[in-house]
């Protein structure tokens, strides 16, 4: 079969997104969320709930999820002068600060912050020194206070929660996954927030093996593709790991079910660089030549972001009709949203 044309321009992933559909706080419980079912091979699409996830596993399928756990990234500081100053931790800069505890932050306002200027927490105390400019308002940060940045982050910092939603969270557990362990996210992993240890067991029951990657979710997972042409779009690094043990499995299986975006980018990456953990800046785009993973467990996207971009590459052109039912049949969107459940395209780059 002859492939299509790559696509490259941003105009590409542009679609109509009403505010109303955009989900403000999370359903309960975590699998009474709808899942849209894409994985039948004839392109027919169902609908359904997470709770009935385990009908679609298989014996012989690995189940893989993103277990780092979301920090207090967001510092509300403030200069000695009062003005208010916000630190967005991003992830550690030990070539920076080689033996110490710096770690890259967006600071905003930036360019009103010296280098070498510590800001204050709430109390007036001196909390964090801002230092080198990296530029497009990253900079590197230090404690000022005696202790671990997420020492600090844990004492003053409060849960980033994305900017689209303006509804503040009761239970901030709630934006981490049942399974979250090691704290080194500045987002969720959202796609594993519909995911309960009732399901998990029944996917076990059905016949499949469940790993865990990691993927510390930064500024390459969230920051908008700002260039016409979607090739010229730089990832941020993040940093990853596979152990051997689970590449290994996932080489074995049936099928690799990946639970959301950063696990595929954890996974690919793993399997395109040949390595078991580092940093990847892997942004994946329609003509990318797929590794690992089969079908993709994941929420519904922001346009022209590059999760859907990624989609686009996994799911080929189909991804529009996938989109336009989610939207006819009143599904919910984005980190708090419905699921979808999509098996890989088969057909060439979208």
């Amino acid at each position: 079969m002859a492939q299509t044309a790559r696509v490259t321009s941003i105009d590409e992933f542009e679609y109509e997104l009403p505010d109303e559909r955009i989900a403000q706080s999370p359903v309960e419980p975590r699998d009474s969320a709808r899942l849209l079912d894409a994985t039948a091979p004839s392109g027919e699409l169902g609908h359904r709930h997470v709770r009935d996830l385990a009908e679609l596993i298989r014996p012989g399928d690995v189940i893989v999820a993103n277990d780092t756990r979301v920090i207090p990234a967001r510092l509300a500081l403030a200069k000695e002068t009062g003005g208010a100053v916000e630190v967005f931790l991003l992830n550690p800069a030990s070539e920076a600060d080689p033996g110490g505890d710096a770690w890259r932050a967006l600071v905003r306002p930036s360019r009103r912050v010296k280098p070498g200027t510590v800001v204050n927490d709430p109390s007036g105390a001196a909390a964090v020194e801002v230092g080198e400019d990296l530029g497009a308002g990253v900079r590197v940060v230090r404690p000022a206070t005696g202790e671990s940045m997420l020492e600090l982050a844990q004492r003053i910092g409060t849960v980033p929660l994305p900017p689209y939603i303006s509804e503040s969270l009761d239970d901030v557990e709630r934006y981490q996954t049942v399974y979250a362990n090691n704290e080194r996210s500045v987002a969720a992993p959202t796609a594993g927030l519909h995911l309960t240890p009732a399901v998990l067991d029944a996917c076990r029951d059905a016949g499949a093996q469940l790993h865990t990657v990691e993927l510390a979710v930064g500024l390459g997972t969230f920051r908008p593709i700002l260039v016409d042409d979607i090739s010229e779009h730089e990832m941020h690094g993040e940093q990853f790991l596979v152990a051997p043990e689970v590449l290994a499995a996932c080489r074995d299986a049936e099928r690799v079910i990946a639970i959301g975006t950063t696990t595929v980018r954890a996974l690919e990456s793993a399997a395109t660089f040949g390595l078991d953990e580092g940093t990847t800046e892997l942004f994946i785009s329609p003509g990318y030549d797929w590794k690992l993973v089969d079908v993709l467990f994941t929420n519904f996207h922001q346009p022209r972001s590059s999760l859907l971009v990624m989609l686009a590459s996994f799911a080929g052109p189909r991804w529009r009709d996938i989109y336009a039912a989610a939207l006819a049949e009143q599904y919910r969107f984005l980190s708090f949203g419905d699921a979808m459940i999509v098996g890989r395209s088969m057909m060439g780059p979208a």
